[in-house]
């Protein structure tokens, strides 16, 4: 079976080569011991094609898994994967293009390789220490590349995560005293209205009813009024109350003592 590796294009009049015709991928891969446990490789395809990304390609006692991630400006394959189930082993094949660092690609094609053994382990078995050891080593790997800038990284972001839980508690608080507040700011809010209704309905008074509020008040305090105490009671303006007992008095319901 033919790669299907991305390879330049002839130069054409008037056209500008790609990144990836300068810069195709290259090409890694591994070996895993393993045995069928039920029929021939092939014999997996069902079990397979119900995968919608994978493409099936059955040989004589070879079963061909490829796995086309993206494809280059010609539609060809260009970072992909290919296993290839025989008999005793399983042969893994992927491209490495140079915006992915090689051990990073690895790990991440060995993850794709256990997904695909755990939807075939009742067909076939591989070597565990094999692939224990595939594992492992692509670990170590992996960890040893990572630098003190990215250990700086992790560390600022372990700080970072705290701090941002700090600040979800004091959002949280915040939010229980804005609810607090809401609460109590409804509370006065039906005070106030309250109150509104009260004055609307003292300060509705007619100018007989208020005539008879006055004489009241002057019967109760023994012939005296203080106007800034009866205006506060009723919720009245001074200009009112006056100009009402003015009119008392003009009328002789009430005289002015000097």
């Amino acid at each position: 079976m033919v790669l299907p590796l991305p390879k330049p294009n002839s130069p054409k009049t008037g056209a500008t080569p790609l990144k990836e015709e300068s810069h195709p991928p290259q090409v890694d891969g591994f070996n895993i011991k393993g045995k069928v446990l039920k029929g021939k490789p092939k014999d997996l395809a069902a079990i397979l094609r119900s995968i919608s990304f994978l493409e099936i390609a059955p040989e004589k006692d070879v079963l061909n898994i490829i796995y086309v991630e993206s494809r280059d400006i010609d539609k060809n394959p260009y970072l992909f994967s290919i296993l290839k189930i025989k008999e005793d082993e399983i042969q893994v094949l992927y491209t490495i293009p140079p915006e992915i660092g090689p051990k990073k690609r690895r790990v991440d094609v060995i993850l794709y390789l256990l997904n695909i053994l755990s939807l075939i382990e009742a067909y076939f078995s591989v070597d565990n220490k094999i692939l224990y050891q595939l594992v492992e080593n692509s670990i170590k790997d992996l960890s040893s590349s990572v630098t003190m800038d990215y250990t700086k990284l992790y560390t600022s972001f372990d700080s970072m995560k705290k701090e941002i839980d700090d600040y979800k508690k004091k959002v949280d608080r915040f939010t229980e005293q804005a609810q607090a507040l809401s609460s109590q700011n409804y509370e006065l809010k039906t005070h106030n209205d309250e109150m509104r209704l009260r004055i609307q309905e003292l300060e509705g008074l007619s100018d007989e009813a208020l005539k008879s509020k006055l004489q009241e008040w002057v019967a109760e305090h023994n012939g005296s009024i203080n106007l800034s105490e009866f205006t506060k009671v009723y919720k009245l303006s001074d200009a009112r109350v006056e100009e009402i007992l003015n009119r008392l008095v003009s009328e002789g319901y009430l005289e002015i003592v000097q």
